[in-house]
């Protein structure tokens, strides 16, 4: 099966680098090409790619609007390609998720034939697989007071929040923080798999859509309640006794950093007080490290397959039998309200909040 793409790119050389690049694979067809914003809406409409991948600076009407009217007209899977990790340039990438995107990557560098090559097959990967997903537009369901909430194993008296996530990932993350109240108490950690570069960016464009502050996770910094900590790309997240880790052992399930390696990091210790999340995403990760935290006392919840992007790892965790829970991620937040609130507001800790060993 020939998967259909529309490059939308003001620049022409651009546009012919990726359609070289991608025309390398037998499986995937440059069938139309836009140089502005309001063009690739056109196109998407008229030819019904099963990808769309979106430059965000175009004239006329830029690739944030682009987005937006393509998800609203014509539900598209969208790969965004950011010119640089430049502050400016990675909010403007995270705003396109919000907006509907599935991924983003940084256009390639034009310094060598080995870096040209890395990237050309790491875009024909994702290529591939991103147009698999089916992307539906429909309004946001807010729970409703009728709505029933999941009756969770474990008490109240949480004090750690460990959620991951990979395809699909930033704006169910986004969506899950932005619901948590700004005296959330316990200490937030996320897990991310996203492009080399833009796990910073990722962090700063959550610390603003959010209540709750979020941060770059730091080596040998001890954590605290009511701070949401994001792992940098490229170094496992790991937490020992109360105190930030980050190293670079090889990566796990491909990933580094890798959710399996920091649920384990949290299974080592007792994890009645530890609540772990696993969202949407392709593959395993996470799934086995989610067993072991169940399995050491932790109360583990994944994301519903109807609410996900991708189904994988969530997938992966039920097939373990590693989830008490499956919620869909608009009624996440009711559950954990309900697992975190003996503690709110006049009991949440302002130090370290490990688990007691």
């Amino acid at each position: 099966m020939i998967t259909r793409v529309l490059l939308a790119d003001d620049s022409l050389l651009a546009r012919q680098l990726l359609k070289d690049m991608l025309q390398e694979s037998d499986e995937i067809r440059v069938v139309g090409e836009a140089c502005d914003g309001r063009q690739a809406v056109e196109l998407a409409q008229a030819l019904k790619p099963d990808l769309v991948i979106m430059d965000l600076l175009m004239p006329v009407l830029d690739g944030l609007d682009a987005i937006e009217e393509i998800m609203a007209l014509c539900p598209t899977p969208v790969l965004v390609l950011s010119a640089a990790v430049e502050a400016s340039e990675v909010d403007r990438a995270f705003v396109a998720i919000k907006r509907g995107a599935l991924d983003v990557m940084e256009k390639p560098r034009l310094d060598g034939n080995a870096t040209l090559e890395g990237f050309s097959a790491t875009l024909r990967e994702k290529v591939l697989f991103l147009s698999r997903i089916r992307v539906i537009r429909h309004p946001r369901r807010k729970p409703r007071p009728g709505d029933p909430l999941p009756a969770l194993l474990g008490g109240a008296g949480h004090n750690i929040l460990a959620i991951g996530a990979s395809t699909g990932g930033p704006k169910a993350v986004m969506r899950l923080l932005k619901a948590l109240p700004a005296d959330f108490p316990g200490a937030v950690f996320v897990v991310q798999h996203i492009a080399q570069g833009f796990a910073a960016g990722f962090a700063a464009w959550l610390d603003r859509e959010c209540a709750l502050p979020v941060r770059l996770a730091r080596d040998g910094v001890p954590f605290r309640s009511g701070e949401a900590l994001v792992a940098p790309d490229g170094t496992h997240l790991t937490v020992v006794e109360g105190v930030i880790r980050l190293n670079d052992a090889p990566p796990v399930n491909c990933c580094r950093p890798s959710i399996d390696v920091f649920f384990d990091s949290l299974a080592r210790q007792r994890c009645d007080q530890v609540v772990a999340v696993l969202l949407t995403g392709m593959g395993r990760d996470g799934a086995q490290g989610m067993l072991r935290i169940r399995a050491a006392g932790g109360t583990t919840i994944v994301q519903d397959e109807p609410s996900c992007a991708v189904f994988g790892m969530p997938k992966a965790a039920i097939t373990l039998d590693a989830a008490d829970q499956v919620v869909p991620l608009d009624l996440i937040p009711a559950a954990l309200e309900k697992l975190f609130v003996a503690q709110r507001p006049e009991s949440a800790t302002t130090g370290a909040a490990a688990p007691h060993n």
